[in-house]
């Protein structure tokens, strides 16, 4: 799944394509929103919030929000109108175009037409997001010390705590701190400093302009060490915590 700054890179290429201008056509390929059109309403912005997009369109006296989520396969894709869109036509779901340019959107795990006034129903459980500009430390610390017995590694990933990373980054932000991911959130050292790293690591957008160190590794990148994997339970999901014994201590 896109970890937070990927959503955030994806909400900039949307808002640089569609914010301003009028659309010409939509399409909406889900059951609950297929007779939906919003032809003619002008977009305002796109905007990222945690892994979620927001894409606020007003149409009228109609405000409008169109919350999407990439999950683990979807995408947005930009083109002109006339060109071929990317990917094969059964996986699109949403299609907005403009007189200068179509969006596509792929495989979305999510596609919701929504009220303006309704954008807290889509996000509203969302913790502090890592890259908003209303980050809150003090309340996603609080957030993460609800449950001081649980692993760092499932906390840090929980949407609910904080929003925007996801399981690079928790592995390379426990990593980096010297920090085992079965560790209890409880235990950390110097939680509001993994915070801290783990802003900075998601803002430089660590996992696509740098090395990672130990996230799907054999050796760890800075000792040599083989890295171990710690499979993490979750409800009705498995995730796997790359880690490096050496470096890293419960």
């Amino acid at each position: 799944m896109p970890e937070g700054d990927a959503v955030r890179r994806t909400a900039r290429r949307l808002d640089r394509a569609l914010s301003g201008d009028t659309l010409v056509r939509t399409d909406l390929r889900v059951p609950q929103h297929a007779t939906a059109d919003l032809a003619g309403g002008r977009v305002l912005e796109t905007l990222a919030r945690g892994k979620h997009l927001l894409t606020r369109i007003d149409r009228g006296d109609e405000q409008w929000t169109l919350h999407t989520h990439l999950k683990m396969e979807g995408g947005w894709r930009v083109v002109r109108p006339g060109e071929r869109w990317p990917g094969p036509a059964h996986q699109v779901r949403v299609v907005l175009e403009t007189d200068r340019a179509v969006a596509v959107g792929l495989s979305l795990g999510i596609v919701e037409l929504l009220p303006r006034a309704r954008e807290h129903d889509a996000v509203g459980h969302l913790g502090p997001d890592l890259l908003g500009p209303d980050w809150d430390e003090a309340e996603a610390l609080r957030r993460l010390l609800e449950g001081p017995d649980r692993p760092v590694f499932d906390a840090l990933r929980d949407q609910t705590r904080l929003a925007g990373i996801g399981t690079i980054y928790a592995a390379e932000a426990c990593f980096v701190m010297g920090v085992a991911p079965t560790t209890p959130v409880g235990r950390v050292p110097d939680l509001p400093r993994l915070l801290r790293r783990v802003r900075q690591m998601l803002d430089q957008e660590w996992s696509t302009s740098r090395r990672l160190w130990v996230y799907r590794r054999r050796l760890c990148g800075r000792c040599g060490t083989r890295v171990e994997v710690a499979t993490m339970d979750e409800p009705g999901r498995e995730r796997s915590a790359y880690w490096c014994p050496s470096c890293q201590r419960a």
